[in-house]
């Protein structure tokens, strides 16, 4: 006799409780999606936001968006979709080692860009320059709470949008975040962690590889304390991170203080030495430009913004209409955009 597929669904989240970590967030116990809907048949509650993004077309403007390098044409750069790929790898491989809810790690980590401009963080601050308060990780939750499909919202569980809205660092705040701080859930916390890991080693290979940097340049401490390779590099953070949180069982993410030391030196060393590099530097103030020209462009000419973005009409009120655009466009959007409306064209 074939099983039912409403059936699946709840063996699924039975099998939650049986196998993983008391510590782990179970499926059926979410606290539910912000507009009450109809379970799925077959996928638990996690699993159906995880689908929901990956199918969702912010996701897909990713493969165009800065990681470091803005509009990279070599084939092997970091663009903000494989970094957020990497991201996700990380997060579910020390998910299911500690026994954690894989489908919300995978979710959390997939969602935790959607938000970024083009630009890569260049294009953040000068958004944030110009309309206050402009931050990625909160406008991250925007599109999936808002502006995704067709503008009515993903609708996903609370649990994957804490997850986005606190996944965030800078370059102030520290790697990990404890139980007091941060995501809710342990899997979001993760996340957090294996964005740090993801982008201090896949953005010191990609250095490497423009030639920003010399691998003699890297401080010779981090090396011998996280390997002299990118892939012992992130097996060790990884392994170590694994074992460190499973060792203290809390609702906290912990490394050794050896361990982590050395990946906060070696990710100063980034921020001071490649995304502060005057290759670099030089460029991110041309894309600022970029992004504010077109900002004050649309202010002043409202109906150029409803022509570009294909709107009948606008549902916010114009900054946040102009903002909300701006941040989703592409790296190559925006520039071919700004060609546009402020390069002429020779007559023929």
């Amino acid at each position: 006799m074939e099983k039912s597929p409403l059936l699946i669904r709840e063996q699924l989240e039975k099998l939650e409780h049986q196998v993983l970590s008391p510590l782990a967030a179970k499926s059926d116990e979410s606290k539910g999606r912000e507009r009450p809907e109809r379970p799925c048949n077959i996928r638990p509650a996690f699993q159906r936001d995880r689908d929901r993004i990956v199918h969702c077309k912010p996701f897909r403007r990713l493969k165009h968006k800065t990681q470091v390098f803005l509009a990279p044409t070599g084939d092997h750069y970091r663009t903000r979709l494989t970094h957020t790929i990497e991201v996700s790898q990380i997060a579910r491989t020390a998910a299911k080692a500690l026994f954690l809810n894989e489908d919300l790690t995978e979710a959390v980590a997939l969602g935790h860009d959607l938000g970024h401009t083009p630009f890569g963080h260049a294009g953040e601050q000068a958004l944030n320059q110009i309309h206050k308060g402009f931050h990625h990780a909160e406008h991250s939750l925007r599109v999936v709470e808002i502006l995704a499909n067709d503008g009515k919202g993903l609708n996903l569980t609370w649990e994957v949008r804490d997850g986005i809205r606190e996944h965030t660092k800078g370059k102030e705040m520290p790697i990990l975040s404890d139980a007091r701080n941060g995501a809710a859930t342990l899997e979001g916390k993760l996340v957090r962690a294996a964005d740090v890991i993801a982008y201090t080693n896949h953005d010191l290979e990609d250095a490497l590889q423009a030639k920003l940097i010399k691998r003699q340049d890297i401080p010779a401490g981090c090396l011998k304390i996280l390997g002299a390779t990118h892939r012992i590099r992130i097996n060790t953070m990884l392994t170590d991170l694994i074992l460190e949180t499973g060792r203290v069982n809390q609702n906290r993410v912990v490394m050794s203080p050896r361990v982590l030391h050395a990946t906060e030196k070696l990710r100063e060393f980034l921020f001071e030495q490649v995304y502060e590099h005057p290759a670099i530097a030089g460029e991110v103030e041309k894309a600022k430009k970029v992004i504010q020209d077109l900002y004050r462009y649309f202010l002043e000419h409202p109906e150029k913004l409803l022509e570009v973005s294909g709107k009948k009409e606008f549902r916010f009120e114009l900054k946040q209409e102009v903002c909300d655009f701006i941040a989703g466009m592409t790296d190559r959007y925006a520039l071919d955009l700004y060609h546009a409306l402020f390069v002429p064209r020779p007559w023929t």
